[in-house]
């Protein structure tokens, strides 16, 4: 048996992110595909790690590890909605829709938000929504949200 391409989602920590991450959980599941929820991080917008002291750089790697501590107590709640789906968390050191197009290459989706934490409250799709619009390698998901925050209505 092949195994099947993963489900690719966008989470930067915004409710947008939060909509796509649940959106994303619930395709993967009626796809029975694996999911890569996928974090990119730059030292700007990264937690202090662990090992930060005044007049201390510390390590990229210990970045990379606070940044993955926070992506996995934030997604932790909708992940236990989705027992059943195989999950990894990445958290790749670059610009986000450089990272997620590059994670598209071997997925069969990537699910993302339309804007995320940055950017301009008014626009209808931020800029790395529509960088990994135009360059993905694969179809993309874009999870729309009401102003309010919350998710755009399914008329179920």
């Amino acid at each position: 048996m092949t195994q099947q391409s993963a489900v690719v989602i966008g989470y930067d920590g915004s409710a947008f992110a939060g909509n796509a991450l649940r959106k994303g959980l619930a395709v993967a599941s009626a796809l029975r595909a694996p999911v890569r929820i996928v974090r990119a991080w730059t030292i700007s917008n990264a937690p202090r790690p662990r090992s930060w002291a005044p007049g201390y750089v510390p390590p990229v790697d210990d970045y990379a590890e606070a940044i993955r501590e926070q992506l996995a107590a934030e997604v932790a709640p909708a992940l236990a909605l989705h027992p059943e789906l195989e999950v990894s968390l990445e958290v790749p050191h670059g610009a986000a829709g450089r990272e997620l197009i590059a994670a598209s290459a071997d997925a069969q989706l990537v699910v993302v938000g339309t804007r995320g934490l940055g950017g301009f409250s008014g626009l209808l799709l931020g800029s790395v929504s529509d960088e990994v619009v135009e360059h993905a390698r694969c179809d993309v998901l874009v999870v729309r949200t009401r102003t309010d925050g919350h998710p755009e209505p399914t008329g179920d």
